[in-house]
């Protein structure tokens, strides 16, 4: 059974120990694979990069800054694969930071992450572990809310405690 709706879509990563939030409100091509399991693909507003100078001296009164905005033509797509066991989510597009989370419940998955490359040569991703505390659903025929809660790992290092929560508006 394969179905789709396009629905208005929250999707919100925040830390709960660090100063890190992002939201994403767009709308969204919910696909129905089978009872509980979804895949959602959603485009985000494109990164923004700047590049910021520094002061002259610090007994300067007005900073003397240099600002280059760089807004990327493509969009960037996210693709999300839900069931209630896991998760999947990678986006990728426009040439800049790309990502592939694996999330499943007490377990430590892989994030994998691209960054951009200015050679010609395949670059190879940044790992990073990540452990899932909680995954939630709501909707088992229609998903209406999605909520994940994870730790980042990078050998013994913790990088912070992260909430992503997803509201599906009907």
């Amino acid at each position: 059974m394969l179905t789709h709706h396009r629905k208005p879509v929250c999707l919100s990563i925040i830390s709960t120990d660090l100063p890190v939030w992002s939201v994403v409100e767009t709308a969204g091509t919910l696909y129905q694979k089978d009872t509980e399991r979804f895949h959602l693909l959603l485009t985000a507003p494109p990164l923004i990069s700047c590049k910021v100078g520094s002061l002259l001296s610090p007994e300067d009164p007005l900073p003397q800054t240099k600002k280059d905005v760089d807004t990327p033509t493509s969009p960037r797509i996210l693709w999300l694969e839900i069931s209630p066991y896991r998760v999947i989510m990678t986006m990728q597009g426009n040439t800049q930071v790309s990502y592939r989370h694996f999330w499943e419940k007490g377990v430590y998955g892989i994030s994998r992450y691209w960054l951009p490359n200015e050679s010609l040569q395949p670059q190879k991703p940044i790992l990073i572990r990540n452990f899932t505390t909680s995954l939630d659903i709501v909707g088992k025929i229609i998903l209406k809310n999605l909520r994940l809660e994870y730790e980042l790992w990078s050998e013994k290092i913790q990088l912070g405690r992260y909430i992503l929560n997803l509201e599906i508006d009907y």
